[in-house]
C-alpha cells in the first residue's frame, strides 16, 4: 500500500471498521487517504490527529450520486476504492414493523456501493486499473434470519462485486469481496458473542489479502466456519440460522 492513495467509505465511526482501514493504510505509508463520511466530525478527528498530513477528510454521502460524482472529480488520484460503508437495523423479514429500514439498507449496502464503483471505475481505469474493496458480510452468503433484510443487502453486493469484476476485468481492476464475520462495532454491539474480531485485526488481513492478490477474504472464525461448511453442507447452515433464530423468539417471549 505504500505510496499509493486510497478512498474509503464509511470512516468516521470511532470504532468502525472504515476507521481501521484508514489507520492501517497510514501505517503502510499511503501517500493519501480519503476519508470519508456521512458525518465529517468523525473523519476531522482521524485526520486532526494525523501528524504525517496524509488523510484528508470528506463528508460523502453515498446515496448521494451528485455528491459521488463531484468526489470522483475532485479524486483523481485514487487507486484503492475502500467501499466500507454500510448499515443494519436489526429486523426480520416478515416480522418486521414496516420496510423502512430494508429500504435503508438496501439503498446504503447494495445502490450506495454500486454508485461508489460506477463513479471510480474511470479514475481507476486512467490511474492503470487499481483495486476496488467491498465490504460485504458472511451473512451476504446465507441468511441469519435475524437480520433478515441486512442479510439480502448484503447479498446483492456480494452478487454486485462479481458482476463488476467481470465488467472491469478488461481494464485491469481488480475487485476484492470481503466476507467479515462478527467485527467488533458499534453495529455489533447488541451482539452477545465473546468471539468478536478487533477491526484493527480486520484491515490488516484485508491488505495483506490484497497483497497476496486474493479476491475474497474472510475474516474472523465464524465468518472462516461458514464459508467452510456452505461448501459441504450449505442446507445445514441454513437449518443452524433458522433454529438459532427459533430459539432466539423463544427467549424473548
Amino acid at each position: 500500500m505504500g505510496g499509493g492513495t486510497a478512498l474509503v467509505t464509511g470512516a468516521g465511526s470511532a470504532r468502525g471498521i472504515g476507521k481501521a482501514f484508514v489507520e492501517e493504510l497510514r501505517r503502510r505509508d499511503a501517500r493519501r487517504i480519503y476519508a470519508t463520511d456521512l458525518a465529517r466530525q468523525g473523519v476531522e478527528t482521524l485526520a486532526a490527529d494525523d501528524a504525517g498530513g496524509c488523510i484528508v477528510p470528506l463528508t460523502l454521502d453515498v446515496t448521494d450520486e451528485q455528491a459521488i460524482a463531484a468526489a470522483a472529480a475532485r479524486c483523481t488520484d485514487v487507486d484503492l476504492l475502500i467501499n466500507n460503508a454500510g448499515v443494519c437495523f436489526p429486523s426480520r423479514l416478515i416480522g418486521a414493523l414496516d420496510l423502512v429500514g430494508a429500504r435503508r439498507e438496501m439503498e446504503v449496502n447494495y445502490w450506495g456501493m454500486l454508485a461508489m464503483c460506477r463513479a471510480f471505475a474511470p479514475v481507476l481505469a486512467a490511474r492503470g486499473g487499481g483495486t476496488i474493496v467491498n465490504v460485504s458480510s458472511i451473512y451476504g452468503l446465507v441468511n441469519h434470519p435475524y437480520v433478515g433484510s441486512y442479510s439480502a443487502s448484503k447479498a446483492a453486493n456480494a452478487s454486485l462485486t462479481q458482476g463488476i469484476r467481470a465488467e472491469l476485468r478488461d481494464q485491469g481492476t481488480r475487485v476484492v469481496a470481503v466476507y467479515p464475520g462478527t467485527i467488533d462495532t458499534e453495529l455489533s454491539a447488541s451482539n452477545p458473542s465473546r468471539d468478536k474480531t478487533p477491526p484493527q485485526v480486520l484491515a490488516a488481513i484485508v491488505l495483506d489479502g490484497l497483497e497476496r492478490g486474493e479476491e475474497e477474504i474472510f475474516v474472523g472464525p465464524d465468518a472462516l466456519d461458514v464459508a467452510a461448511r456452505l461448501a459441504t453442507d450449505g442446507k445445514g447452515v441454513e437449518r443452524d440460522y433458522a433454529q438459532a433464530l427459533a430459539r432466539r423468539l423463544e427467549n424473548r417471549s
